[in-house]
């Protein structure tokens, strides 16, 4: 039949072109597959006694980036809240890696002239994680909570920071086009072989003589005319039909071919155009700027490893009665407290230490999300030596110092401690009133004018009693004191000292407030000759036990305060308070 040949040339033209379809397909899931990863680099550039890798790397690419480092000598990679890495940089020359190259083989290095040299960031109460090296580190960068975090690499602050520096980030592997150009050239193979195995209708009457059986009365040679024409025709009708045939499968194959072609183009259009999208999303995720408040100064773990050093010195000091074993990590009004506790103990037996300092174990803590410096944090604890639960204050005031313990007071026996919001709370200025019955100025300054006067208007305004002794006992104090001096004239004050309160929103609306209170204790002999004893304790800061011209004794006193909302009826409520010696004089 005349049809073969044509058929035989469209079928394998199809089945090749399939084959080279599918291969193309499986080539772009193979040998011309690019890689999972991209590795860039960082060229050598200006000398910088620290290098910060931009918190937007991270997360630039998608996915698990890792960090290769090389450098002389020891070196530290630290992991810390953008903000946090930046004070601590502060005016320091430094260079910082802030992206990719358009070919991802090259990291893009700005350097920022300044200071020579800064302090070694090592032990930096800021940096949520560390990591130290010798010669080469291996890191695989991975966030320790929610929100944006950058690097920081310096070796000690003074020799310059290491400047090989390669990072390795997930690569794009998507090929849209290979399944389809797969399926298109199985596809195309089917077809190539249906065209073979697929016969064409046939559409020809059969030869032999007309429906009449020949009776028509012809002659034969017009028979013979008729028959020659029939055959002609019926060959033409054959090659006609094998066409028609041909003509049909080719124009399946084509309309399939145009099918896939228009699914596999909205496919490879649809992964196209997403693309775009996920990056910007991820891309405005990671450069947006952090709120200014709701990021927790410390996260959970940061706070117990202070919290553990910050016991760990006054474990030292405590155990040595030394307070230069303290500096580190105390200071403020407890420093002062101890030190004074230290100096008495060493010559009076009898005196009372004060209550140790345990990091265990925590019942809470509360952190701030005021990331402005000085930060302040609280922990309660009832460890071993804690009769009952004690509050501890500690306070970072600026980007390279580290934490230190300013304050310790036991809970009043039977309070609760206030609901707090775990993971960063508002923190309100002294005097911010806003959504509370008092300012923290307010209270403070009612509740030093409650233990300073027996009929103070704060009298009702704060709860006494069982819930809140110390209120009673320091009355009580006071009292016992004018009743059985009667050799002297006594007067007795109670003043707040500003710069060391501190407000924390708690969960109702309310605040707590922690502050210091100097407590002065005033004595005049009432008559020339009359003298006036002092305690063994307070004669070793004065340097004598009796005078005949008057002396002053000054306590520290640790406290909190609970203020109610604005709505409520509820008084305010000592939480928590203890008083220390910390002066003895004579006039």
């Amino acid at each position: 039949m005349i049809g073969i040949p044509l058929r035989f040339k469209t079928a394998v033209a199809l089945v090749l072109l399939g084959l080279l379809t599918l291969l193309a397909g499986i080539g772009q899931k193979t040998f011309w597959a690019p890689a999972e990863t991209v590795t860039a680099t960082a060229s050598a550039g200006e000398a910088a006694p620290l290098t910060v890798i931009d918190q937007k790397l991270r997360t630039l690419e998608g996915g698990t980036v890792t960090i290769k480092v090389k450098g002389e000598g020891s070196f530290l990679l630290a992991a810390g809240r953008p903000d946090d890495v930046d004070a601590w940089v502060g005016k320091t020359a430094h260079n910082t890696v802030t992206g990719l190259s358009d070919d991802k083989k090259s990291l893009q290095v700005k350097h920022t002239g300044g200071e020579a040299s800064a302090p070694s960031p090592a032990g930096s109460d800021l940096w949520v994680s560390t990591e130290n090296a010798s010669g080469e580190l291996d890191y695989t960068w991975s966030a320790p909570a929610d929100g944006e975090w950058s690097l920081l690499l310096a070796a000690d602050g003074k020799k310059p920071a290491p400047s090989s520096i390669s990072m390795t980030f997930p690569n794009d592997t998507t090929m849209p086009w290979a399944v389809p150009l797969m399926v298109l050239g199985g596809l195309l193979i089917v077809a190539g072989g249906a065209l073979l195995v697929l016969k064409p209708k046939g559409g020809a009457p059969r030869d032999g003589g007309s429906a009449d059986g020949g009776s028509s009365g012809s002659t034969d040679s017009q028979k013979q005319g008729s028959l020659f024409a029939r055959r002609a025709r019926a060959k033409a009708a054959a090659k006609a039909g094998d066409r028609s045939s041909s003509a049909r499968l080719s124009l399946l194959v084509a309309a399939s071919t145009a099918a896939v072609l228009a699914g596999t183009a909205a496919a490879a259009q649809a992964s196209t155009s997403s693309a775009p999208t996920s990056t910007t999303a991820a891309t405005t995720g990671a450069s947006a700027a952090p709120r200014a408040g709701g990021t927790p100064v410390v996260l959970d773990a940061q706070f117990r490893r202070i919290l553990e050093q910050v016991a760990s010195a006054t474990d030292a000091g405590d155990a040595a009665k030394d307070a230069r074993k303290l500096a580190a990590r105390v200071a403020g009004t407890e420093l002062e407290v101890r030190t004074q506790n230290y100096k008495i103990r060493s010559r009076v037996a009898s005196y009372d230490a004060r209550m140790p300092v345990r990091s265990t174990k925590l019942l809470t803590t509360v952190v701030t999300d005021k990331r402005e410096w000085p930060r302040s944090v609280l922990a309660v604890t009832q460890g071993e030596g804690n009769v009952v639960p004690q509050l501890l204050t500690l306070v970072q005031e600026s980007p390279r110092e580290n934490y230190k313990l300013v304050g310790t007071s036991p809970l009043q026996p039977g309070t609760t401690f206030p609901a707090i919001v775990r993971g960063g709370t508002e923190s309100l200025a002294a005097g911010d009133k806003s959504g509370l019955l008092y300012s923290g100025q307010e209270a403070l300054a009612g509740l030093a004018d409650r233990l300073t006067k027996s009929n103070s208007t704060f009298k009702g305004k704060l709860v006494e009693g069982e819930s809140s002794p110390y209120i009673a006992d320091t009355l009580s104090y006071q009292a016992d004191i004018v009743k059985d001096g009667v050799d002297g004239k006594f007067a007795f004050t109670h003043k707040v000292v500003p710069e060391n309160t501190v407000v924390y929103r708690t969960e109702d609306g309310g605040a707590l407030v922690l502050g210091r209170l100097t407590f002065n204790f005033d004595g005049t002999p009432k008559a020339e000759g009359d003298k006036l004893s002092i305690g063994n304790d307070a004669a070793v800061l004065a340097g004598g036990k009796e005078t005949t011209t008057g002396m002053v004794l000054k306590f520290a006193e640790s406290v909190a305060v609970y203020v109610p909302p604005a709505d409520s009826k509820d008084p305010m409520k000592l939480v928590a308070a203890t008083r220390g010696l910390v002066g003895a004089s004579f006039k």
